[in-house]
């Protein structure tokens, strides 16, 4: 089952477990976001035809995140616009986040590779506001 991870009305984020499986093309945003993501299932032989993407003009103002885990498990700790703490979510090998709105930090629970796919260029410093972490003790772990 895919999860959506909100904040009142607001979408924070989009995790695919590794579990998920259905056939065909399933969108998984919607036309609003700025970075958007399918899960594609298909029969051996099936084929997807040669394109080329044509130059369409689209404004980005913030960069959003997609997380890969090839390996490993990590708590994704989830805040809103202004840094205050929401709730918290494992992700693990073969999963994959779409990280959408709000703030967002990782504890790395075993040793992890993942890949992150995200607009660029990356500004370095100036791309991302910092604040502190919640606490271990005010950690709310959701499924």
């Amino acid at each position: 089952m895919i999860r959506e991870i909100r904040n009142k009305d607001a979408l924070l984020a989009i995790i695919i477990p590794h579990t998920y499986h259905k056939p065909g093309i399933s969108f998984l945003t919607s036309n609003e976001l700025s970075q958007q993501m399918a899960y594609m299932q298909h029969p051996k032989g099936h084929e997807i035809a040669a394109h080329v993407h044509n130059p369409v003009h689209r404004s980005v103002v913030y960069t959003r995140e997609t997380l890969v885990v090839r390996k490993g498990k990590l708590r994704v700790d989830f805040y809103d616009d202004n840094g205050n703490y929401i709730e918290s979510h494992v992700i693990e090998t073969g999963d994959v986040i779409l990280l959408v709105s709000g703030g967002h930090g990782f504890k790395v629970l075993e040793d992890t590779e993942m890949i992150e796919i995200k607009q660029g260029p990356y500004t370095g410093e100036g791309d991302k506001t910092r604040f502190p972490s919640v606490s271990e003790a005010e950690i709310v772990m959701r499924e």
